[in-house]
């Protein structure tokens, strides 16, 4: 279906707070990705990314180089197992030539990149062009995203806590180099959902090396909660997957998506200002939504749905409204996950879905 297919909105009843993106988005750089958000949708943003141009354009992907210039790690497998034929998909394992906790990661990339692009956002939002009361948003992946994704199952406790620190730095130097006022901190939470549902990611085996794995993962949760300051704001993207646009397993229910949340609000050391879930395309039953009814989200915390899909456009969106008012009166909207992999001739008319569902309920 074309995604400008209209219909009327029939939801009035249900309070759209605006629009979230994600992450990545396919532009050729930072400053047009914060030109075609702001201009396109405008006040419907709260935040801004950057877009996750330039080698995080495949979300974690880049992460393996990393590990290949970190002595004490080596790829298990004598073939290359190739993603877009960039990406080696063979894991990493110790090589006992460096104990886990001795090992040195090569500077991870996130600061430098963040640091970056805020210039340019300032830059753009000082000439009028992103609103000034607009933040910049930094997407973070969680440390058991990478560690989960390209360590060798026997490793993963060893290398989990050293990998963790390394990322940790790399927060605290954008927490040092960007005014708290003008930035928000998202933690991409998707291999956990992977290892909530006990499935595989391509040839990785994803059983958890923790016990306890809801448990476990909360625990995670809030402790890089603990590293983002108060008067920072801070969000969560839940997600089950975007290999080429597509989940690694497909949701029974909002279940397990409130359960992580239920445990992430009741534990946090501070504020959740925001949390992004995924809606699939084909879930605009209310059964999909009702696990979140039970979830009591505090004032202040705002949910965003991700279901805006280019493929079924307005009419998609509005069915998926109307089932997820049915238990939730207040949320806004997103897609499921970034659209950065996606064919660049699609970003502009997301974008403009995005405004046309929001503005029609906000009449």
């Amino acid at each position: 279906m074309s995604t400008g297919a209209s219909a009327p909105a029939e939801t009035t009843d249900v309070e759209i707070l605006g629009a979230h993106l994600v992450g990545s988005v396919n532009l050729p750089d930072a400053a047009a990705v914060f030109r075609a958000a702001a201009e396109r949708l405008g006040g419907q943003l709260r935040r801004i990314p950057d877009g996750e141009v330039g080698e995080r354009f495949y979300w974690i992907q880049f992460q393996t180089f990393r590990f290949e210039g970190t002595p004490g790690l080596a790829r298990v497998g004598d073939q290359p197992i190739k993603v877009r034929d960039t990406f080696d998909q063979r894991p990493f394992a110790l090589d006992g030539t460096v104990p886990a906790e001795e090992l040195v990661f090569p500077d991870l990339g996130y600061a430098a990149a963040a640091l970056e692009s805020y210039r340019e956002f300032a830059r753009l939002r000082e000439e009028g062009a992103i609103p000034a009361e607009t933040r910049f948003q930094v997407s973070l992946p969680t440390p058991a995203a990478v560690v989960g994704a390209f360590i060798a199952p026997q490793d993963r406790a060893a290398v989990e806590p050293v990998y963790e620190r390394a990322l940790f730095a790399q927060l605290d130097r954008i927490l040092d180099g960007i005014p708290h006022g003008d930035l928000a901190v998202q933690w991409d939470t998707a291999v956990e959902f992977a290892l909530i549902e006990s499935v595989s990611i391509r040839i990785h085996s994803l059983t958890a090396w923790f016990d306890d794995v809801l448990g476990g993962v909360v625990e995670r949760a809030v402790r890089q909660a603990s590293r983002v300051p108060e008067d920072v704001q801070l969000g969560y993207h839940l997600c089950y997957g975007d290999v080429e646009e597509q989940h690694f397993v497909q949701p029974q229910d909002a279940g397990n998506l409130a359960a992580f949340l239920r445990g992430l609000l009741a534990a946090a050391p501070r504020r959740i200002d925001f949390v992004h879930l995924p809606v699939p395309i084909e879930r605009d039953d209310a059964a999909y939504f009702a696990p979140l009814r039970d979830v009591p989200v505090p004032e202040g915390t705002d949910l965003y749905l991700g279901l805006v899909h280019h493929e079924d456009g307005v009419a998609g969106a509005e069915r998926r409204i109307a089932a997820a008012r049915s238990v939730l009166p207040r949320f806004g909207i997103a897609t499921e996950c970034g659209f950065g992999r996606g064919p660049a001739e699609r970003t502009a008319p997301l974008l403009d879905l995005h405004r046309e569902i929001a503005e029609a309920h906000q009449r």
